[in-house]
């Protein structure tokens, strides 16, 4: 089959923006494994997704993601709707909220307000809650206490039918007096109130080898993040899947051999607008052969 028919067949003759590269393309065509259904995280539109939840939210459906992760914006995780309202549009659209990032910070210390937030992510069907930033910690001290309140947390999370996780960013994937906090999060929080998300391109960035990680340490992670980026002026910058320095078809094999079930597509930086970047990586995703 020549590339020309090939990607006439696969529905692909649009806009330049949406065209991937022959690599890629041909790839889809070696054997059939792939990563089907595939989600995103909805920060990845917080630019336009407040003004419009609804609309936005369909948008993304259409381009083919199944799962959504929710984030705490201004109106809350679920934007503004009841529970039982967005699992109904979930539902009307053809899409499971999967997971929530939350405002952690706001609730280790606030019981109401942590019951708050379980009994509106609950309602709504999602599966897991994630911690999603806390920063670096200066010493052993402070990552020990990070340990203490993600136990805390997740207890109370899993008394409710739900599941509570770390997302990682590049800090806790570099050492620390020789050993990474994130190693130390997974070794000294209980598998039973405490599972984690695997972001592939901030492990990426701290240097770290995702396959000999997820060897050590795959049966405690349940999600990922599924990111490219380029490093430029010395700072890692976000791309369009495929069109940065992540090896994508080595990772994701890799997660597929973990405990990873739902793998979630997040961009934040876009080289023209969050939907078009979107749409691309939603066709990249459904190429994929791996």
């Amino acid at each position: 089959m020549n590339r020309r028919k090939f990607i006439k067949q696969t529905g692909l003759v649009t806009a330049g923006v949406y065209t991937l590269s022959t690599s890629n393309l041909m790839a889809s065509i070696v054997n059939n494994k792939s990563i089907n259904p595939f989600g995103v995280q909805l920060y990845s539109v917080r630019d336009v997704l407040p003004d419009d939840p609804r609309g936005v939210m369909t948008k993304l459906a259409k381009m083919g993601y199944k799962q959504f992760e929710s984030y705490s914006g201004e109106k809350g995780f679920l934007w503004g709707l009841s529970p039982k309202e967005m699992k109904v549009f979930l539902g009307d659209i053809g899409v499971d909220m999967v997971s929530t990032h939350f405002n952690y910070l706001d609730v280790v210390n606030n019981s109401d307000t942590l019951k708050k937030n379980i009994e509106m992510a609950k309602g709504a069907g999602l599966k897991y809650m994630l911690c999603p930033y806390l920063g670096p910690q200066k010493n052993w001290d402070e990552w020990k206490q990070v340990a203490d309140n993600l136990n805390k947390v997740g207890e109370e999370v899993s008394k409710a039918g739900l599941k509570f996780g770390y997302h990682n960013h590049d800090y806790s994937f570099k050492p620390l007096e020789g050993k990474l906090p994130q190693d130390y999060l997974i070794e000294n929080t209980d598998p039973n109130y405490v599972m984690f998300e695997l972001d592939l391109c901030w492990i990426d960035v701290a240097g770290v080898d995702t396959e000999d990680h997820l060897k050590k340490y795959g049966d405690r992670y349940e999600l990922c993040h599924i990111k490219d980026y380029t490093i430029k002026d010395g700072k890692p910058l976000q791309n369009d899947l495929g069109k940065g320095t992540v090896n994508i078809k080595d990772t994701l094999n890799a997660a597929l051999k973990s405990n990873i079930k739902y793998y979630i597509v997040e961009q934040e930086e876009y080289p023209n607008s969050s939907l078009e970047s979107l749409e691309y990586d939603a066709k990249y995703m459904e190429l994929l052969s791996l």
